[in-house]
């Protein structure tokens, strides 16, 4: 899922111009539509976030980090799909919804973050998946006026668990800072279950996930210096 916790304005109106064209950096899918590329996820999963409260300020990382669901749903027969994404922690709540669009005539997917506090969608990245299942998807946005890339990384380590990293860049891509780094266990061992059957504000992991949640490690990177 894309989530950026900033509002962005857009890049045409800082840079006066048309925006480079980044879409075609990410993989190119080959053979069949890729239109079912998200069936894996759909369901509830509970969700550990990692966030950059200060990102590109050349200080050092002040991480926050928060637990809730993602509870994702197909559209149209499942050749669209929508992230319902709830997580709290000491820094407060984010909750907002990721619209995933497959365009069949590029091959590829926008995804499409709007937080409930913004109430706007931020600018979309666009990618694939290869055949590895590594989906890379990157646009441009502005972040405090400033002209940035975006690049949002979707791995699976197993079949019940799957990964997001976020990341910026302000030198054309060739570094990047980190910022969104969001671990997902699927809830009751691979069945999602009722999307009732869980808090997505209460502290702590659903009971669902037993021992093995009880003992996850934090989505932030080693020595991070976390508000919890």
């Amino acid at each position: 899922m894309r989530m950026l916790p900033f509002a962005l304005a857009s890049l045409l109106a800082v840079i006066g111009g048309p925006a480079p064209d980044v879409r075609a950096a990410p993989p190119q899918p080959t053979g069949a539509l890729h239109e079912r590329d998200f069936d894996w996820e759909i369901g509830t999963w509970a969700t550990d976030v990692c966030v950059l409260r200060n990102p590109l300020s050349g200080q050092a990382p002040q991480w926050a980090e928060y637990r809730g669901t993602s509870v994702v749903r197909g559209l149209l027969a499942g050749r669209w799909n929508f992230v319902e994404l709830s997580v709290a922690g000491s820094s407060g709540t984010i909750e907002g919804g990721s619209l995933r669009l497959f365009n069949p005539q590029s091959r590829q997917w926008s995804l499409n973050f709007a937080s409930l506090k913004g109430g706007v969608l931020t600018a979309p990245v666009y990618g694939a998946f290869d055949s590895g299942g590594r989906g890379m998807f990157t646009g441009t946005d502005v972040l405090e006026g400033r002209a940035i890339m975006v690049r949002f990384i979707i791995t699976r380590p197993s079949a019940n668990e799957a990964r997001f990293e976020q990341a910026y860049s302000i030198d054309g891509g060739r570094t990047w800072e980190s910022n969104w780094i969001a671990i997902d266990i699927r809830m009751n061992g691979g069945s999602a279950l009722p999307y009732s059957n869980f808090d997505p504000l209460r502290q702590g992991l659903p009971d669902e996930l037993g021992s093995r949640g009880a003992a996850r490690p934090s989505p932030c990177p080693n020595g991070a210096n976390l508000n919890r």
